[in-house]
């Protein structure tokens, strides 16, 4: 079965399922370490090492469990 692109509304459901996860555990990871940076830099590093982790991480398996749950219908 074809299964058509996700909706918007589908899309920022999975990049939000991925997302938060992701940057918790990298605040509980990093946290201390990142602590005594400025919020910008700090923001930077997480974000530098978070995008990769959700776009060529988790995004994929969330594109294939929503395949697998529409073609279950």
């Amino acid at each position: 079965m074809n299964v058509p692109p996700p909706s918007k509304h589908q899309l920022a459901l999975m990049i939000w399922l991925a997302v938060v996860p992701t940057l918790v555990v990298l605040n509980l990871t990093l946290g201390k370490a990142l602590g005594d940076l400025p919020v910008v830099p700090r923001t930077f590093v997480l974000a530098t090492v978070a995008v990769p982790i959700v776009i060529y991480g988790l995004m994929p398996h969330l594109h294939r469990l929503r395949a697998r749950l529409l073609a279950a219908r």
